[in-house]
């Protein structure tokens, strides 16, 4: 049963005074030293390499984990993380890494490290994903999704062990987008020893539900579909996070959020909608970030009518995407014309507009054998995310403009992780959902979510495959020259373009709401969010309530 808000705050609270005492000091730490985050949905693991989905990246990678090497700043640098630095051989197809000899894992009811990070973990992580033999590779379904829609066992030839702190990755060829897929938030380190451990316990599918990292917070409580409790890392290998406490209160309802949020119930909040309700507030602050995104409607090409290439374009003439942009993005979001965003450096505007021609969509049904159209499920996503903020709304919209072309449209939704369940073993025929870049490398647009490998995995839910689009995308993959991998990406866009597994919609900005009183950074233009840089400034009414409360006490202990 979902907590109501009142008793996530009360819980709360008595937590962290059962650890720093009852005295107002303690309320004002409280107040300072922990974060209360309304979260649109439930992790579906607590381990962001078993998945794709925002909600567990959200959840998992940037709180609990860290990676080799990641991105910073405006510009997008790679930057050493747990590596403190690492070094490309002339070819390309050696790249070492040295890593830092400072870096603890978590302590945590269920585990007590022995060590510090060293090269053991980064090796028993990758083989993990790498070896269909490892003791740990099927734990929990053998399913690696990013990194099998990039071919990494088919790049990576070995993982090197040097020395304790010096590993070298042996690669097949040269691959222009590797290190920027060691960044991603999959590419995160877990703990051979902890594994080791829950090896001799018989309880290995704990590895991935009772997470052991190195990130700046660490897992202490659970409970499915009400919240999640992290405590701050206090040996973590850079300045320990400002906060002591992080709590994500799970509330699918956009509504849910917003209230709470009003009622000072959540310090942040995710999809927040009423952004002019918000404004209105002097102690809010609404933000956002141009995201590396792009929401779409697609077709399951396994599926008939859907298998036939004309029913996909009449019904992608059919639907008025300017009207969806309005009515859904409220005019916070570009029209998508391809799966690239034009902040991307491979964009290109050669690629003809979308066409919005309800006369032609019923001139190629009839050529298509469906001249008094047909009857079809649209599966719409239960939850916001930033690149379909309202997806019910969305296909609401398209059911009306595809009844005009003669299609009767049954709208489908489940509960989140049975939605995405369901859609990677392929049991529905058209669906409403996108894809947030975990890099900004375009190859994250192309090879997760339409090659054939993430076909076969379930991650390229329209499960289309073409080999020639393949071909094109491996090709970009195989240079670093940027002009040719632009026209390699433009012979890729112009097939998309003509095969319709998917119909591009938006490219949106990601919103945050939160309470003044929070500050640093959150969201990040791609991938997951993080609260390491986040800190909370005691409010002033709790201030001026404890000073009164001071008082009154010191009034009452005299008169006694």
């Amino acid at each position: 049963m979902r907590m109501n808000s009142i008793k996530l705050i009360v819980i709360t609270y008595l937590s962290l005074l059962t650890l720093w005492g009852c005295s107002d000091e303690s309320i004002m730490s409280l107040s300072a030293h922990s974060i209360i985050y309304c979260a649109e949905g439930s992790p579906e693991t607590f381990n962001p390499q078993l998945v794709t989905s925002g909600t567990t990246i959200d959840a998992t990678s940037n709180q609990l984990y860290n990676r080799l090497i990641t991105y910073q700043g405006k510009d997008n640098t790679l930057t050493p993380a747990l590596a403190k630095s690492w070094h490309v051989t002339r070819n390309g197809k050696k790249i070492t890494f040295y890593l830092r000899k400072d870096v603890a894992f978590h302590q945590t009811d269920y585990f007590t490290p022995s060590r510090l990070l060293n090269a053991d973990d980064v090796i028993f992580t990758f083989n993990r994903i790498l070896k269909p033999d490892h003791p740990f590779h099927l734990v929990s379904g053998g399913s690696y999704p990013f990194f099998q829609n990039i071919k990494l066992n088919q790049l990576v030839k070995e993982v090197e062990k040097i020395n304790n702190y010096t590993i070298r990755f042996h690669l097949s060829r040269a691959d222009s987008a590797f290190l920027a897929n060691l960044a991603t938030d999959f590419a995160i380190i877990l703990s051979a020893e902890y594994a080791e451990q829950l090896s001799k316990q018989k309880l290995k599918a704990n590895i991935d539900t009772h997470p052991i990292g190195t990130g700046p917070f660490k897992l202490k409580e659970y409970r499915v579909g009400s919240l999640i409790r992290f405590y701050r890392h206090d040996q973590y290998w850079q300045t320990p996070a400002k906060i002591e406490q992080l709590v994500f209160d799970i509330t699918p309802s956009n509504t849910g959020r917003l209230t709470k949020l009003l009622a000072k119930e959540c310090d942040v909040t995710a999809y927040p909608i009423a952004h002019e309700k918000i404004a209105q507030h002097n102690d809010l602050t609404l933000e956002a970030v141009t995201a590396l995104n792009v929401g779409y409607f697609g077709f399951n090409v396994k599926k008939a009518p859907f298998d036939n290439k004309l029913v996909r374009q009449a019904i992608s003439y059919a639907i008025n995407k300017k009207v969806l942009l309005e009515a859904v993005y409220q005019g916070k979001a570009e029209l998508a014309n391809t799966l690239l965003p034009n902040s991307s450096w491979a964009f290109d505007d050669s690629i003809p507009e979308h066409e919005f021609n309800p006369t032609l969509a019923k001139s190629l049904l009839e050529v298509a054998g469906f001249a008094q159209g047909f009857t079809m499920d649209l599966w719409a996503m239960p939850v916001q995310r930033p690149y379909n903020p309202n997806a019910i709304t969305m296909a609401k919209l398209i059911q009306a403009d595809l009844k005009n072309i003669g299609i009767k449209v049954n709208i489908v939704s489940y509960e989140w992780n049975t939605f995405l369940s369901r859609l990677k073993r392929g049991d529905h025929q058209s669906f409403l959902l996108g894809w947030s870049a975990d890099n900004p490398d375009p190859d994250n647009f192309f090879s997760p979510i339409l090659s054939c490998a993430a076909a076969h995995t379930g991650s390229n839910r329209t499960f289309w495959c073409n080999q020639t689009y393949d071909d094109i995308i491996q090709k970009a993959l195989h240079t670093t020259n940027i002009s040719q991998r632009k026209k390699y990406y433009l012979q890729a866009m112009k097939i998309l373009a003509q095969e319709l597994p998917l119909l591009p919609i938006a490219h949106s900005k990601r919103y945050q709401a939160r309470v003044n009183n929070v500050t640093g950074d959150i969201l990040a233009p791609f991938g997951g969010i993080s609260f390491y840089h986040v800190a909370k400034k005691a409010r002033l009414e709790t201030i001026i309530k404890t000073e009164n409360t001071n008082k009154n006490n010191t009034v009452n202990l005299g008169e006694n």
